[in-house]
């Protein structure tokens, strides 16, 4: 049976509209408490909305404003240990995907790469100091975690879910500023899908 698709306008970010849930992340990072590295699992909520098609001369951007919430395990009803919001933005005329995200840490992350409108995986890199897609930390962290690289990527499944991993390279102090790589990775199922109008509730 051949699969029947639309207009693809939001290229290859249009699988991603809606609301999702995963139940399977896997967070692997440094815990200071224990002062060590360890594996953490989690639960997760994400939703991505369009956006109004944003002009930059003649730049035309299509995109998606997003937000994704992990608890811990057995923490469900706590505070969140991970909170991001951001853009998933496309420019259909050269391929440019861009991720712009800022973490409930102090931490901002433009991250680039290319796509194409029916893609199944987006990939995503950053470097500190680069005009373009780069990476800025706060004050306190550049001391003691400064980040000097940032991979991500996005995979569609043929089940309809979405994978998505990230590798964030860091400089630790607590490590005698021995290089490691704090990485999360989760699948999501969409939970819900939105009504044509409800994009900018």
């Amino acid at each position: 049976m051949t699969e029947i698709l639309g207009p693809q306008k939001l290229g290859p970010l249009t699988p991603l509209v809606g609301e999702w849930e995963g139940d399977v992340g896997v967070d692997f990072s440094f815990h200071n408490k224990d002062g060590g590295t360890a594996e953490t699992s989690y639960f997760e909520r994400a939703w991505f909305k369009p956006i109004p098609i944003q002009e930059n001369g003649n730049q035309t951007i299509e995109g998606l404003k997003y937000e994704m919430t992990a608890w811990r395990h057995g923490e469900e009803a706590m505070d969140p240990f991970h909170d991001e919001v951001g853009y998933l933005l496309w420019e259909k005329k050269t391929g440019v995907v861009l991720r712009t995200v800022v973490f409930g840490r102090g931490i901002a992350i433009q991250a680039g790469g290319h796509a194409e409108p029916r893609d199944k995986k987006i990939e995503f890199t950053a470097t500190p100091g680069d005009a373009n897609y780069g990476i800025l930390q706060n004050e306190y962290l550049s001391e003691r975690a400064e980040l000097i690289g940032f991979q991500g990527s996005f995979t569609f499944n043929d089940d309809g879910s979405f994978s998505y991993d990230q590798t964030l390279t860091l400089k630790l102090a607590a490590m005698g500023g021995e290089q490691m790589t704090h990485t999360d990775r989760n699948t999501l199922q969409r939970v819900k899908r939105f009504h044509p109008g409800s994009q900018y509730a």
